[in-house]
């Protein structure tokens, strides 16, 4: 779905702050309490197997839109584990009003059972040229939607393999594992000709991927040990 979250590109916010921190390193928590919504999860998702991470996302994507702009970083995240608890019976609802001693609000329920990946194909390569797939889906979903239809360059391949997350994201262990790409993508691809020159370099799962056929000209001959570099280099 078009995450609450995935505002790439979206108009309206103003400039971005941003400033390159490469030399000296920022606390992580800025509050005493911040550092237990992390023990938190982990507790829940590692130590006591409740859950996976993606379920732990979509249950902050499933947030209004008031909850969410309204909560910070760690509040969600104390959010969504407080939902899956309750989704799975750990907690109740009415054990988490009475700590809290008012009401304590949920995110929303599932509105999708969430979908397999697509049928396995040979993977990518370094240099392949590759489309997003033009999708819109109910659910979870990490790919963002600034991408979706636009055209990159295979960059890396992990070596590493993830389930799907449109699949383990609505809490079904049966998700394909797959390999993920740094795609490289030119920046006014994604937001036209008024964007600063430059390039993004996105995580994406392959199952999002659709490989881009490469027009050969007259008398060219596709050469098989052309190719054998970027094969031996592609898990690199």
């Amino acid at each position: 779905m078009d995450g609450i979250h995935d505002l790439g590109g979206v108009q309206g916010f103003g400039k971005v702050p941003h400033t390159k921190n490469s030399l000296t390193y920022k606390p992580i928590f800025h509050e005493d309490w911040e550092h237990l919504a992390y023990s938190l999860l982990f507790l829940a998702a590692d130590h006591m197997k409740q859950f996976s991470v993606d379920e732990l996302r979509h249950a902050i994507e499933r947030m209004g839109a008031r909850h969410y702009f309204g909560a910070s970083y760690y509040d969600r995240i104390v959010i969504g584990t407080a939902t899956l608890l309750v989704e799975q019976g750990v907690i109740s609802k009415e054990e988490l009003d009475a700590c809290l001693g008012e009401d304590f609000q949920l995110a929303r329920g599932y509105s999708s059972p969430g979908r397999p990946a697509p049928p396995e194909r040979p993977p990518f390569e370094i240099g392949d040229r590759v489309k997003v797939r033009e999708e819109f889906v109910a659910g979870h979903i990490r790919m963002p939607a600034y991408v979706r239809g636009k055209e990159g360059k295979i960059l890396h391949r992990t070596s590493v393999k993830w389930p799907f997350p449109d699949t383990i994201g609505h809490g079904d262990k049966s998700a394909q594992m797959q390999s993920t790409y740094h795609v490289e993508f030119d920046v006014k691809d994604l937001w036209g000709s008024a964007a600063d020159d430059g390039t993004v370099v996105v995580d994406l799962f392959e199952g999002y991927l659709d490989r881009v056929a490469v027009a050969v000209k007259d008398g060219d001959i596709p050469s098989k040990q052309a190719a054998k570099p970027a094969k031996e280099t592609a898990l690199a």
